[in-house]
């Protein structure tokens, strides 16, 4: 291959395959001449061009869709922590004041009913067989040793346990009704293994047990619980209820019941309520009108212990229990059960007699059960049927 000319590595202006480059005399380029594009407008060399930009806004006819506005995305509510389940005692203050009241009520007599004094009244031997309803021997005693000196000093009395009985009552519960009877302590009764004999003096024979066999023996009713009331009891339940009414027919003196009393009903405290109840020795039937008036105090504090005064008092209530259960003895089959219907039923309406009686044949000055009048009372009760009107009056003698 022949050199090549030294030269200044240009090509020389006039070779023809270079005039499009060097812009030669040449009018027709050759077919594959690179042609140029002509410029529209004014000549600008180095001009940058910018492609138009297409507007955003359209109108309805053509176009992108308008472009919806920009919203911050919805943030989601907190989750509250999640709490362990603990059970709460949600009470208003009526409530909680109720449920209070209620403790308190039932409460304080089961609190005093741990201090009574319970005692032996099962009899030994034959019994009458079980009974509808319920019965109930309720005693009066001369039981002193729970009076206060004052009352000791009114009464004229010194200290006793109690061996003496005024008051023998029977109380029936059922659903021939509630019927106190009473019988009456000059009584002439078969005292097992005493033969005849008062019917209170078996009280002091035998105390309580001996006493509920000569009450089986003498009405064939059997008895369900014995409960005994002293001096005490009696005078300090009045008082702490702040009395009671009584109503006497005629003005009673009478010195040896420490008792003055006009005629009329009348508001009185203890002492006079025990006194009016144990009088004998100013009306015509004597004891006969003493268990007359014995039901009618028992019956008095049974009205006085429904007054709505006595549960909304606290003071009044507890001063009632106190006095209730201090002086009182029951059964030992006797349970707070027990002792609440036996307060429920001396409150409640009930008939109210004495046995059928008449004078005893051997002594004017004691008293029999009336053999034709007497059993048609006892077999009401041990029947729990309605007692008859004429086996039932406020002395035992017939109408």
């Amino acid at each position: 291959m022949a050199d090549r000319p030294q030269g200044s590595g240009m090509p020389e202006k006039g070779t023809p395959e270079y005039d499009w480059l060097y812009g030669g005399s040449s009018q027709t380029p050759p077919g594959d001449a690179t042609q140029r594009v002509p410029q529209q407008g004014p000549e600008r060399p180095d001009e940058t061009r910018v492609m138009p930009v297409a507007s955003r806004k359209q109108g309805a006819s053509g176009g992108q869709p308008p472009a919806r506005p920009r919203t911050a995305p919805a943030t989601p509510a907190p989750r509250p922590p999640r709490r362990r389940w603990r059970p709460r005692l949600r009470l208003g203050l009526v409530p909680l004041v109720l449920l209070l009241v209620l403790v308190y009520l039932v409460g304080v007599p089961l609190w005093h009913w741990t201090t009574i004094e319970k005692v032996d009244s099962e009899p030994s031997g034959d019994r009458p067989g079980d009974q509808p309803g319920t019965n109930y021997l309720i005693v009066g005693s001369d039981k002193a040793d729970d009076l206060t000196d004052e009352q000791r000093k009114v009464l004229q009395t010194g200290e006793r346990g109690g061996t003496n009985t005024d008051t023998i009552i029977v109380l029936h519960t059922g659903s021939g009704g509630r019927t106190m009877m009473s019988i009456p302590r000059d009584t002439l009764a078969e005292v097992p293994g005493h033969g005849t004999q008062m019917i209170n003096s078996a009280f002091a024979l035998g105390g309580p047990s001996l006493l509920v066999s000569s009450v089986e023996k003498l009405t064939g009713i059997h008895i369900d619980h014995y409960v005994e009331l002293g001096f005490g009891s009696v005078i300090n339940t009045v008082d702490a209820f702040g009395g009671v009414e009584i109503c006497p027919k005629q003005a009673m003196k009478d010195p040896m019941a420490r008792l003055d009393i006009a005629k009329g009903c009348q508001e009185v405290d203890g002492l006079t309520a025990l006194a009016y109840s144990r009088s004998r020795h100013v009306t015509a039937l004597s004891d006969l009108d003493r268990v007359a008036r014995q039901r009618e105090v028992i019956s008095a504090l049974g009205d006085e212990a429904l007054t709505p005064w006595t549960f909304v008092n606290p003071v009044r209530y507890w001063n009632i229990n106190d006095a209730a259960f201090d002086a009182i003895r029951v059964d030992e089959g006797m349970n707070p059960v027990d002792l609440g219907r036996f307060a429920l039923a001396m409150t409640g309406e009930s008939q109210t007699c004495t046995m059928p009686n008449l004078a005893a044949p051997s002594d004017p000055n004691r008293l029999i059960a009336d053999p034709d009048r007497a059993p048609a009372l006892f077999d009401a009760i041990i029947e729990d049927s309605s007692v008859p009107r004429a086996a039932c009056t406020p002395t035992g003698r017939a109408r």
